[in-house]
């Protein structure tokens, strides 16, 4: 006789889980694959963002600091129309030119001065970023280094060409026309010049770290290069001390194409182009444009991997 009270039901099956159980197990089901997570960095599609992240963060500040733009202009207007019109009128009286052609002589140094101000000023930032401890969160970056440099570089470079432009502006008033090949030819040697300027100035800045310093060590490598690039002066019949300096000034064989593109476009006399377009010579040879130009981006090249190294050795 069996156990089992009459009327009740048997079964085999197991006891119903509970509901909250059987939420979890259908929540489960329907839960999704986990995102795949990729750690950033090694690959060049970082690296050509940070360089991207880097250059707009330069034109940013640029474009926000107004009062920059305008006071930087200040210089190299000073020098193309206060002391240009004094050494123009001088040289009128002892050489028979006028005020006029020096300044026009002038002109594409001055434009080469603003270049190279703003270019190499433009590395002080680094300076603050030390400073500050934003370097430091650039440094720390799943990112190469070397992308960091070519970023600033990038941005620098723009920042001192896009200044160097609105000098362009001025060029009427110095009866430089408004040729587009002209200015096209300008600004495409103004931006190579600014590349290498602006490396050198990343690579002093990435192994300074107080701004006074920076300044002082600015002021000796700058005025150096302008003086001897012949941004103010002919470079032919010098002294022989002063001859040998400007060949071994990288910036001299950037202001000597720009002021043959100047002197190709505008109308003067054999007298006024013998003297003032004389240009760089090598024991007697006159500098082809081309060789200028090259020796230029050798120039910018070598600086460029000069900064990579050395801010890839910074603190």
């Amino acid at each position: 006789m069996s156990d089992v009270p009459q009327g009740a039901h048997v079964t085999d099956a197991p006891a119903a889980a509970p509901p909250t159980l059987r939420a979890e197990r259908a929540a489960e089901r329907h839960r999704a694959a986990p995102a795949a997570v990729r750690v950033a960095g090694g690959r060049w599609q970082d690296d050509v963002r940070a360089v991207t992240m880097v250059w707009r963060r330069e034109l940013i500040r640029f474009s926000r600091n107004r009062l920059r733009i305008v006071t930087s202009l200040v210089q190299p207007v000073l020098f193309l129309f206060v002391l240009g019109t004094g050494l123009g009128s001088l040289m009128g009286r002892s050489l028979g030119t006028g005020a006029g052609n020096f300044r026009m002589f002038m002109f594409p140094g001055v434009v080469a001065m603003t270049v190279l101000f703003t270019a190499i000023f433009s590395s002080v930032s680094i300076v603050w970023d030390r400073e500050f401890g934003f370097l430091r969160e650039m440094l720390v970056a799943p990112v190469r280094r070397g992308a960091l440099v070519v970023g600033k570089c990038a941005g620098g470079a723009t920042v001192a060409t896009l200044q160097a432009i609105i000098m362009l502006a001025l060029a009427g008033l110095v009866d430089v026309p408004y040729s587009p090949s002209l200015m096209l030819t300008l600004i495409g040697e103004m931006l190579l010049a600014a590349v290498a300027i602006t490396a050198l100035g990343t690579a002093l800045a990435s192994r300074i770290s107080q701004i006074e310093s920076f300044q002082v060590v600015m002021q000796f490598v700058v005025l150096p290069l302008f003086f001897l690039s012949g941004a103010l002066f002919p470079l032919r019949a010098l002294p022989t001390w002063l001859a040998v300096l400007t060949k071994f000034d990288p910036l001299a064989y950037i202001v000597d194409p720009m002021r043959r593109a100047v002197f190709e476009h505008v109308r003067t006399t054999p007298q006024i182009r013998a003297l003032f377009a004389g240009g760089v010579t090598w024991n007697g040879w006159r500098v082809p444009i081309g060789v200028e130009l090259g020796l230029t981006a050798l120039i910018g090249a070598a600086l460029l991997g000069i900064a990579i190294y050395a801010f890839g050795r910074s603190d």
